[in-house]
């Protein structure tokens, strides 16, 4: 069951038993500078809860609301890092080369961005 997932890096970081350098903090979401930048900027926001939360696919309708602030958070701190634009992306499952299960979205910028990506 999605809800009862193993405990991600990510838990790890929000019980603050990982360090980050956290750039955003309030009591729904967290964060932090990727420590594998693929970008001058290169940023993780995420769900302080996961409640289940592991993928964009598997996301229930109960979660509109922390899926919407953690995109509105997303673009105030890509507005902010990267006034001259910036890319949300989220991977979703094997294909989409998620690597850790817990919902985050990248903040990605401080360059021009190609088109395709990946």
């Amino acid at each position: 069951d999605a809800r009862r997932a193993a405990k991600t890096i990510f838990d790890k970081i929000i019980s603050k038993q990982i360090p980050a350098t956290v750039v955003y903090e309030d009591e729904k979401c967290l964060a932090f500078r990727d420590v594998n930048p693929q970008a001058p900027t290169h940023i993780l926001v995420i769900p302080k809860d996961r409640d289940g939360l592991t993928q964009l696919s598997k996301a229930r309708d109960d979660q509109a609301a922390i899926l919407g602030h953690l995109m509105l958070i997303a673009g105030r701190i890509g507005d902010k890092e990267c006034p001259n634009g910036f890319r949300l992306v989220v991977n979703d499952g094997q294909d989409g080369c998620q690597s850790v299960f817990h919902l985050h979205i990248h903040i990605v910028g401080g360059r021009q961005m190609k088109w395709p990506p990946g």
